[in-house]
């Protein structure tokens, strides 16, 4: 199939091309580098009689996707045949990207990752796919259906703002085509960069989208968004209180009698299949349960829809090793013979929109599962280590005879769920922090000392006094469950951005300790060779530094570079022109 029909066919645009270079991050300045630092390209992908799904667009119309991203886009931009979607539908995907990381991205980028929580970090080895499908009866085309996907490929998870984007603009690309989608390319590149803790004003189509970039610094509960200032000339603002949050209440109604067990198996990183009616449902619930273990980064793969023609399907459903830590959402029911030795698969129905609680999934034993007709259940083995929450469930069913909101429903159950992580993570936090040096053996001519290693039996032990039951009051197996999450893939992401932030905090505290002694009387009594080394060393830490990846003041780099110039300056003739050439 060739999947690449027409790609890059796209109009000329007021700029040249519509799409200067673009096969990697572009600079700042330079053409398209306002829109790469939201979208990657955006995609058509169109029903061809002879070739099946077919990329009719890419913009900007030179961005380099190889055949088998082009492959996997197409594919996975269309439902499969066993969900009849007629009408709009919106989902997404995730893909991985093929032949290693081709966009280094640029110091801005960097910094706005750094600022930005764990969790909502640019992806620099998967794509997502935002997806606006359209199939409607059409009596002038051979099939009788207009079949037609647009599809905005990003390495941001803001599936909040994206899906509110393609709702602006996918129904009027497809009354106009291409001349609209080159009017919101050169509008996306007018946007400011999505900078952590910034509320910014989006204008597209006549339309501004009011959004908060979410930060590190920020609360848990943002308050309302201020105006940014200058939208007084333009049209009242179309607020997203998130870009990221779905609506967990509504993606997890089958579910809530089990969110906690499901929490558990997100938590040990355990493989899970959901097989949906649709690709709409399996991407949100797929999306809902890897966001659930907020702030906590999601460490495994997760597919928020997949298809048995995905370039990863053999790797996944292979029985010859065990099932690997992915979260896999399908819609054909093939899948469940397929991946029938995967120890947990949730099978969900179509969604109810009744005021009343649906019928709620049962846990069933794997051996009940059914390769023809399988019933709504949730199959595993897996018992829980902590006592289910009723009060939650209670809460929530309240809510719904009250008639409450779904916005506040999903508060209820977010601000559940991510209690739960705290209270699990904050002994792990306090542990880890107790590994750290003590800052007066922190000396400044001396290699700083050591992070103490992660033990965990002596972990489990300092539980009794300081463990999870001092914020939760949920009884069970607490033990049981870090010694799982111990083996998981969790623990070892976690561990290794703790340890690399702790180090990059000594290293920190050590720059500050030797810009605070006094040089000359340092250099007095000691060789060249020395000199050079400590050299090397402060230009080392002040490249790291300004790249952000060192929390250090303004002052000490100053003092830093002053101290370099002053221990050069000590050096003989020849040797400050090895260090300093012209």
């Amino acid at each position: 199939m060739d999947q690449g029909a027409g790609a890059g066919a796209g109009p000329q645009g007021a700029r040249g091309r519509l799409g200067a270079p673009s096969s990697g991050m572009r600079a700042p300045g330079t053409p398209w580098a306002r829109f790469s630092a939201w979208l990657e390209c955006v995609c058509v992908v169109t029903f061809d009689l002879e070739l099946g799904q077919a990329l009719e667009l890419v913009y900007p119309s030179d961005f380099q996707l190889t055949d088998k991203e082009k492959s996997s886009i197409c594919y996975l931009s269309f439902p499969d045949s066993h969900s009849g979607c007629l009408g709009d539908t919106q989902f997404s995907f995730r893909i991985r990207q093929c032949g290693g990381q081709r966009r280094p991205g640029h110091a801005g980028e960097k910094r706005g990752d750094s600022g930005a929580p764990a969790s909502l970090q640019r992806e620099p080895a998967h794509y997502f796919g935002y997806v606006y499908f359209r199939q409607v009866k059409d009596s002038s085309v051979k099939r009788g259906y207009f079949q037609k996907s647009l599809v905005l490929l990003s390495r941001l998870p803001f599936v909040r703002l994206f899906q509110a984007l393609l709702g602006l603009v996918a129904p009027e690309f497809f009354d106009k085509l291409a001349p609209c989608l080159e009017a919101v390319c050169n509008e996306i590149d007018q946007w400011p960069a999505p900078a952590p803790g910034q509320t910014l004003s989006l204008p597209v189509m006549g339309v501004v989208l009011q959004v908060h970039i979410p930060s590190r610094a920020d609360t848990s509960e943002p308050g309302p968004l201020e105006p940014s200032g200058h939208e007084t000339l333009l049209p009242a603002p179309v607020v997203l209180h998130s870009v990221h949050e779905l609506d967990l209440f509504r993606c997890f109604r089958p579910v809530l009698a089990h969110v906690q067990l499901l929490w558990e198996l997100m938590l040990l990183g355990e493989p899970l299949l959901v097989l949906a009616p649709s690709p709409a449902v399996s991407s949100e619930m797929v999306l809902a349960l890897t966001s659930c273990l907020q702030p906590l980064k999601f460490c495994c793969d997760y597919r928020p829809y997949f298809t048995i023609h995905d370039s990863e399907f053999k790797e996944f459903t292979t029985r010859t090793q065990a099932p690997p830590n992915v979260v896999l959402g399908v819609t054909n029911p093939f899948f469940i013979k397929t991946l029938q030795h995967w120890p947990h698969i949730l099978r969900v129905g179509e969604p109810r929109m009744s005021g009343d609680l649906p019928k709620q999934v049962k846990l069933k034993k794997p051996s009940r599962l059914k390769t023809l007709d399988t019933k709504p259940g949730l199959y595993t083995a897996y018992t829980a280590h902590l006592h289910r929450d009723k009060a939650l469930l209670r809460r929530l069913l309240k809510g719904l005879q009250k008639k409450r909101p779904s916005d506040v429903q999903t508060a209820v159950l977010r601000r559940h769920l991510l209690e739960l992580t705290q209270s699990f993570i904050i002994p792990l936090e306090h542990y880890m922090a107790s590994l750290m040096p003590l800052q007066k053996g922190i000396v400044p001519w001396k290699t700083p000392p050591q992070i103490r290693p992660f033990c965990q039996d002596d972990f489990l032990q300092s539980l009794e006094r300081s463990g999870p039951q001092l914020t939760c009051v949920l009884k069970g197996d607490w033990l049981g469950l870090y010694r799982r999450f111990f083996k998981s893939p969790h623990f070892d992401g976690w561990y290794r951005q703790r340890h690399r932030e702790m180090t990059q905090k000594l290293e920190a505290l050590h720059l500050e300790a030797i810009c605070e002694a006094n040089i000359e009387i340092w250099m007095k009594d000691k060789s060249e060779v020395e000199v050079v080394d400590l050299i090397l060393k402060l230009r080392e830490r002040l490249v790291r530094a300004q790249g952000h990846q060192l929390p250090v003041k303004e002052a000490t780099l100053k003092r830093a570079r002053l101290y370099i110039d002053t221990a050069i300056g000590s050096l003989p003739k020849d040797l400050q022109a090895v260090l300093c050439p012209p």
